[in-house]
């Protein structure tokens, strides 16, 4: 996801308080930064912010971290948060170097939504359902690895299935077409709401890896 970045970003990104500017201080200290025992849920990839808003509103005892890439972005989701929300917590990192910010069985389920497909096969490394890093999620949990993906991209979906497969993963709630399946609660990312006005498929996976 591109887009023009905006001339109050970096304020916003400087004040915002569910922004962590050093997320490596709190690796293994997480649930002292949203002060409880609550489960943490990790989205990948959060996008403009509105998928991890309403999440967080929801499910209040779960803490939800949304991980993003792009500041333009991240500061466009952080405006999306509510001042008074506790349970949510933005950082701009590169996902490929999770195990600098988070301890092993810190993480209860990681969200892959609408991830840039890489459609190119050299660059498939870079997709994040490539092997390499379904090996680095295993080691931010305990007991069970829980993956929840979405994509509108075909080749992706097919792309990820294998490699899930390959490795192993039990796969469950798998939809070919979400918005014409029987799935409920889903909660639309902005892209997604996209697609789905144009009646485009979206595909849908959960995954599980017992440790």
């Amino acid at each position: 996801m591109r887009i023009r970045k905006k001339n109050w970003t970096a304020n916003e990104l400087e004040t915002n308080k569910h922004i962590v500017h050093e997320p490596t201080e709190y690796k293994s200290k997480w649930h002292e930064y949203f002060k409880n025992d609550n489960p943490i849920y990790l989205e990948i990839g959060c996008g403009k912010g509105r998928f991890i808003s309403e999440n967080a509103k929801l499910y209040p005892n779960i803490n939800f971290i949304g991980l993003e890439l792009q500041s333009t972005i991240l500061a466009i989701a952080a405006r999306k948060i509510p001042e008074e929300a506790n349970n949510i917590a933005l950082i701009r990192y590169d996902a490929k170097n999770l195990a600098d910010i988070f301890e092993k069985g810190e993480i209860k389920r990681i969200y892959l939504n609408f991830s840039d497909p890489w459609p190119k096969k050299k660059n498939e490394k870079r997709r994040l359902t490539h092997k390499n890093f379904l090996d680095s999620y295993k080691k931010l949990f305990n007991n069970e690895c829980e993956i929840f993906f979405k994509t509108d991209n075909k080749g992706l979906f097919e792309f990820s299935l294998n490699e899930f497969c390959k490795e192993d993963w039990k796969l469950s709630n798998i939809s070919l077409d979400l918005h014409k399946s029987d799935f409920e609660g889903n909660i639309m990312t902005e892209y997604e709401e996209k697609f789905s006005s144009l009646d485009m498929p979206i595909y849908r996976l959960e995954a599980r890896y017992k440790l």
